[in-house]
This record gives C-alpha cells, structure tokens and sequence, in this order.
C-alpha cells in the first residue's frame, strides 16, 4: 500500500596527494613551500566534502538526491497480510499471503540535472497460507504442478528479468519511464500458453497495460521519491498526503509524517494516520444493509542522510470492515479484520 523509494549517490573522497621535500633547498624556502603546500590541503579538502541529500539550512531539512554513476542499488518490498474473516455464526477463518517483490536500480549517468537509471525488475514470490496448506509461487521456482497456480506464475515469470527505463531529476521528478512495449511482449507471448482465445489474451492484455504503464508507475514512484516537503522541514514538524482508497472517493487514506531526527548519518521519520471510520446504510423495504471500515496506520523511515536511499522503512495498516443486514427484529453481521506490515528493504 505504502512505497517509498528514495534515489542514491555519494561523492567519493579522494585522498591528498603528498609532496616530498627537496633537501637541496633552504629552509625558507621549505617553510615557504610548507605554508603553500598546507593552504592546498585545505583548500582540496574543503572541496573534497561529501555532499548530503538531506541538508539542513537554518534548521530547515531539505532532499536532493544524489546518485553515484555506475552503482546498482536494491530495492526489495516484503507485504505480509494476515486476514480475518469472522461469519454471522461467529465462526472464524483466518488466511496469510506474504508478497515480495525485487527490483534495483543502477544508475548510467547523471546530465544537466536528470539522472538515468535502469529499473531491473528481478523476481517475485507469493506465499499464501489457509486451513493449515501453504501454496508459494516463486518466479525463482519451479512451475506450480496446480493448474490454478499456472497462469500467476507464468505472467510474473514473463515479468522478471524486464528492465525499464527511468529519467530523474535530482530534485526527485520522474520525467520519464519507457521500455514496456519489450515488457507487454514478452507477456503476450507467455500467456498465450495458458490464455488459448486470441482476443480474450488481447483484452488481458489492455487490462494488464491499464495497471502497469508509464503513468500509473509515474504516480507510484512519485510518491516514494517525495518524501520530504519541496519547501523543506524541520525536526519535529509534521506533514500530511491524503488518498483515495474507494472509486467513489468517499473513503481515503491519509498519512501524516514527521521528522524526527537527523543524526548519526540518517534521516528518521515516523509515520501515522489511516483511514476515518466511514459508514453506509441502505433500507430497502424492512431490510437494512450496512457497511463501515476504519483502519489506522504507523511505522517509520530510515534514509542515508548523505545519499538519500531508503536504508529501511517498516509500515503497518490494520483494518476493519464490517457488513450487516437487519430485518428490524435480528442483524446478522460479517466482519473483517486485515493487519498488513509493508517492509523496504528487509
């Protein structure tokens, strides 16, 4: 639910070329030479001070990202959900689904304020766990012997090993992503194994472009790559992003983040929030139907200071969303609960 990537770099320190004395000369003109010698030093030291991604001017904390060419970052995403679903009987069923995605980020070049970054999408897992049977669909595995299994398995299989192309501005604006028209091939091609029909393997294919395309990865991305306030912030103060988890917009989701501190090379910020309980009933005749679901959310951000890379980040959403129907003398009520922890880079 909640991605956060950060861009990466660090300027390198170079090391102090060292003179030797030439012992033919007076010592005038080696105390000369040592005073020249030493205003160089500094001089080149202080030109040779790491720049910081998180800088603080006048207590106020600002991100500029800075990448270091030919450097391949990970970038690794676990989503574990643990979902309980209780009936009107008062029963109980309980499921877990833990998903993983890899990708990393290698960055080619850095030209008038844009860098270039490969986006190596690497591999995918899907663990699923009910009534005590665990099903794993693993693009480093092998193919699931059940045919329900086969077609996940296939298209996150004709995913991994794509790479995209990214173009980012330091200040954390994606300019541009390309290279799906590769990817759409290449699932085109591996599902035509399990999708026989020519235009029903059309119509999936317009579906899957709707969900893994340019703009939607734009937003995605945007998101994680903001983190801070282009205006700045400083420690202790707090900032909020608002969004809709419902087509009809009436439900959202809001997080409000803070900064906490900066020290010890990294930038931490807290994270809360979640979602204002919402509530919808409907009669029709003597029956009523009604629906509410409220969530709450909390976790924190670790970020190289000097390089901006998300170091670890750890979010958890607990929801809970209850149905009833009521004829005025008994309801009958369904409810259930999702605590869902989002990991970067575990």
């Amino acid at each position: 639910m909640i991605k956060r990537i950060f861009a990466v770099g660090a300027v390198a320190l170079a090391l102090a070329a060292c003179s030797k004395k030439n012992d033919k000369k007076d010592s005038s003109a080696a105390g000369a030479k040592g005073v020249s010698g030493a205003v160089a030093a500094s001089e080149e030291n202080t030109q040779e001070l790491p720049k910081l991604a998180i800088t603080d001017s006048a207590g106020v904390y600002k991100l500029s990202y800075h990448l270091e060419e030919g450097k391949t970052y990970p970038f690794t995403t676990v989503q574990k959900d643990v979902t309980t679903i209780k009936d009107p009987t008062g029963k109980s069923v309980s499921g877990t689904q833990e998903i993983k995605d890899e990708m990393s980020f290698k960055v080619n070049d850095f030209k008038d304020g844009v860098y270039s970054i490969t986006v190596n999408l690497i591999g995918k897992s899907v663990k699923s766990t009910s009534n005590g049977q665990q099903v794993v669909i693993d693009t480093k595995g092998n193919e699931p012997k059940e045919e329900q299994f086969k077609a996940m398995w296939i298209l996150n299989k004709a995913l991994s090993g794509n790479q995209l192309e990214m173009k980012l501005g330091e200040n954390g604006e994606i300019r541009s992503i390309t290279g799906f028209d590769a990817v759409y091939s290449k699932v085109d091609k591996a599902m035509a194994a399990v999708i026989k029909d020519a235009k029903q393997r059309a119509q999936f294919l317009t579906n899957f472009k709707q969900g893994f395309g340019e703009a939607i990865l734009k937003e995605q991305y945007s998101k994680s790559l903001n983190i801070l306030p282009k205006k700045g912030v400083k420690i202790g103060e707090q900032w909020s992003e608002s969004e809709n988890i419902s087509q009809d917009g009436k439900i959202k989701l809001t997080t409000t983040y803070q900064l906490d501190k900066v020290e010890g090379g990294e930038a931490v910020i807290s994270v809360s929030g979640g979602i204002p309980k919402k509530s919808n009933s409907e009669k029709n005749g003597e029956m009523t139907h009604s629906m509410s679901v409220e969530g709450t959310q909390k976790g924190s951000l670790h970020i190289d200071a000097q390089t901006g890379w998300m170091k670890t980040s750890t979010q958890t959403m607990n929801t809970t969303q209850t149905e009833s129907i009521s004829n005025g003398k008994e309801t009958q009520t369904m409810t259930k609960v999702n605590n869902s922890t989002v990991t970067i880079n575990p």
